[in-house]
């Protein structure tokens, strides 16, 4: 019977992906198909959860499955981040679109990104005191026992984990295992690389025109290849969110969200307060905040189902370049680097709230000025090599808190809502890195104002 009823749900699973396909050939808009899948998704996964609960083997085994839709598109996502990254970085040197502000758009993305950071740790503080959180008072299940025994574990790395080598941990010493991904900074050791040929190109193109034109047709040329493989991979994007959040609503612990409820009430007001921060920031660069709001959402709600800022990546540029009009070369840098620095969600929001929580604890008053401003100051120096996937709050957080002297526990104790408040966080730092590459364009003169005025969002 089991068997059965994994089948059922499959089969209604591959009923509701057919759906989105006929909506795709009848020209259904792209945003149109990814928010009803994000509906069907919710729907379909709750009424899981209701019939056979979050343990049930028919809910575990349905949702092995779905994981292929769901997993299997955010891997073909991450497939090309690297690949992406690089070409697209060495290929802006070859198309002379960065050489004349390279220092200053480098200067303006990272800037940006600290700075929101910055803001948005002010903001999670003013939440966790105006909601008047505590850490004193929440309990330790079994899940949270175990979170915590590997959080003491992790510790020792990351208290002796200085500034300067932070810094040191982004520059590559293999680039051949920084394209693997293998470390958490290795998106930004990639861009570093990437910008040391392009620099090299430039000085090889002054002496020798000749080899450096034969490598500029050899870069676009992969250029156009890779930029078709994400094309192709866009286009599943409805597919892949039904999947995905489907098995976040069947397989989340209601009872678990409604114990800590205020600290996710709390946590997402922060969030939608700090988007509102890229609204205004937008405006003042006289630019229509509901125009970014239309067409950075669909990008935005994948960020928010798969809980991936380095899976987003690939949205993250083309949203930038065929719908905001950002050149290419910015929409790099500022999609690459936000993977690693300045995550306004992740490693903004997320470590101050925690601080505040636990300080009464280690004995320190959370509204003192003295205590505001270094937490501020330490929440964006420590953005600095946040990996961009799953685990990257976490990682944040417990360098914050171990370079205040605070508790880490706090961390583990808040196992049971991570996915759900993740998923906030996670688009979030996609819309900071995205708010970065428009205003560092329109900065810099290579904004293209006709395509952020168009009403319509360029299809995949």
């Amino acid at each position: 019977m089991t068997t059965v009823l994994i089948i059922v749900n499959i089969a209604v699973l591959l009923l509701l992906m057919f759906g989105l396909f006929k909506m795709q050939k009848k020209h259904v808009s792209f945003s149109k198909r990814v928010f009803t899948a994000l509906g069907l998704g919710i729907i379909f996964g709750y009424l899981i959860h209701l019939i056979y609960g979050t343990t049930d083997e028919v809910t575990t085994k349905s949702i092995d499955w779905f994981n292929v839709v769901g997993i299997g598109y955010i891997k073909l996502l991450q497939m090309v981040v690297m690949p992406l990254v690089f070409i697209s970085i060495v290929g802006a040197f070859t198309k002379l679109k960065l050489t004349k502000n390279i220092g200053k758009i480098s200067f303006l993305v990272i800037g940006i990104l600290l700075g929101t950071t910055a803001i948005s740790a002010a903001i999670g503080i003013g939440s966790a005191l105006g909601f008047g959180l505590d850490g004193i008072h929440l309990t330790e299940g079994n899940a949270e026992k175990a979170r915590n025994d590997q959080l003491a574990e992790r510790v020792p790395g990351i208290e002796n984990m200085t500034l300067p080598q932070q810094i040191i941990e982004l520059v590559p010493s293999n680039p051949f295992q920084d394209l693997t991904g293998a470390r958490a900074t290795s998106t930004i050791a990639v861009v570093i690389f990437a910008a040391f040929i392009g620099i090299a190109y430039l000085g090889v193109k002054r002496k020798d025109p000749g080899p450096a034109e034969f490598f500029a047709k050899i870069i676009d040329t992969l250029y156009s290849i890779i930029m078709r493989i994400v094309t192709i991979i866009l286009r599943l994007t409805p597919y892949g969110i039904l999947a995905i959040i489907t098995k976040v609503t069947a397989t989340s612990d209601y009872e678990a969200i409604a114990k800590l409820g205020k600290f996710v009430i709390a946590s997402y007001v922060a969030l939608i307060i700090m988007f509102i921060v890229h609204l205004l920031l937008l405006s003042l660069a006289k630019l229509n905040p509901f125009r970014y709001v239309k067409k950075a959402l669909p990008t935005l709600t994948f960020a928010f189902t798969s809980r991936t800022s380095a899976g987003t990546l690939p949205m993250t540029i083309k949203t930038q370049t065929k719908d905001l009009g950002v050149s290419e070369g910015i929409a790099n840098f500022a999609g690459s680097f936000g993977l690693t620095i300045g995550q306004n969600g992740c490693a903004g929001i997320y470590p101050a709230m925690l601080a505040v929580m636990v300080a009464p604890s280690a004995g320190i008053d959370p509204t003192s000025l003295s205590f505001i401003v270094t937490l501020i100051l330490v929440v964006a120096i420590s953005s600095f090599g946040v990996a961009g996937v799953g685990g990257g709050a976490t990682f944040a957080a417990l360098i914050v808190l171990s370079v205040m002297n605070l508790p880490i526990a706090i961390v583990g104790l808040l196992i049971s809502v991570e996915p759900l408040i993740d998923m906030g966080r996670t688009a979030l730092n996609v819309s900071g890195a995205m708010t970065s590459g428009v205003l560092t364009s329109k900065a810099t003169g290579e904004f293209d104002e006709e395509i952020y005025a168009q009403p319509e969002i360029v299809e995949a």
